[in-house]
């Protein structure tokens, strides 16, 4: 639930908490050690480029250790619960970054929450509102006001909590995928607000187009989402085994290729 390796993705097979109730459950110190193993030398390492350090997860930690039935069903039935955990939960985060601020330069932090399906948000924007947006709110402010940009991570539609994620302070925006919300329209209604991360499209583009229809499709998101700058041309989420390698250098090239 807290910790990955170099061979696991940290996506736990049951989740810790059989109940709604936290008040047994201990948190993990975050002033081990071990959590910070080379992040210096890392540091050090890229200097000359721009750092952003993962700071952790909220409502998806939340998963994690509920699961994620169990925990819809807590936003429904018992939402106090829901709020003490992801109370909890900030204040392992927070706690994380004093840590970092305190010993390490970087230039940003990045939250990874997915709020979103590709049809809609997995909870109700007035649910997220009331029991995210807070401490989502707490950890961007720290962020802030230690000097550090905020990237925020999340798939899927999440077009109606965007202007909420503005108000509390978020930076970067990723990774917009193209199959879930129209890129060209967020870059009209938020681009003087955000910087978007993302827009190139994973499921039936990389792997199903041509090169040169990546290509022209990687030209026209600089031409639209790059205008005024603003944007970060990356795939709309990671990039699978089934695209053909063909199709990777393509991108590669167009991606690397002047925007003139």
């Amino acid at each position: 639930v807290w910790s990955t390796s170099e061979i696991d993705r940290g996506s736990p097979v049951v989740p810790c908490l059989s109940s709604p109730d936290i008040s047994p459950y201990n948190f993990p110190d975050p002033a081990q050690e071990y959590r910070y193993d080379g992040l210096g030398e890392w540091c050090s390492r890229h200097r000359d480029q721009y750092t952003i350090i993962w700071v952790g997860d909220l409502w998806e930690r939340a998963t994690f250790m509920r699961g994620m039935q169990a925990l819809l069903l807590d936003v429904a039935a018992a939402p106090g619960t829901v709020q003490r955990l992801l109370e909890g939960i900030r204040g392992y985060i927070l706690e994380t970054m004093e840590i970092l601020f305190d010993r390490f330069q970087f230039d940003g932090i990045a939250v990874s929450d997915d709020y979103g399906t590709q049809q809609g948000m997995i909870i109700s924007p007035e649910a997220w509102r009331t029991l995210i947006k807070p401490s989502l709110a707490r950890i961007y402010a720290f962020a802030r006001q230690r000097g550090r940009t905020v990237f925020h991570h999340s798939c899927g539609h999440i077009v109606p909590i965007i202007p909420d994620l503005i108000e509390i302070g978020l930076d970067i925006l990723h990774p917009i995928q193209p199959e879930a919300m129209d890129v060209f329209a967020l870059k009209r209604e938020f681009g003087k607000d955000l910087t978007f991360c993302g827009g190139l499209g994973t499921q039936q583009l990389l792997p199903h187009g041509t090169p040169a229809e990546i290509r022209r499709e990687i030209r026209r998101l600089k031409l639209k989402l790059g205008r005024n700058g603003g944007y970060i041309l990356e795939p709309g989420i990671t990039v699978q085994a089934d695209v053909p390698k063909e199709n990777l250098t393509a991108m590669i090239e167009e991606a690397r290729a002047s925007g003139e």
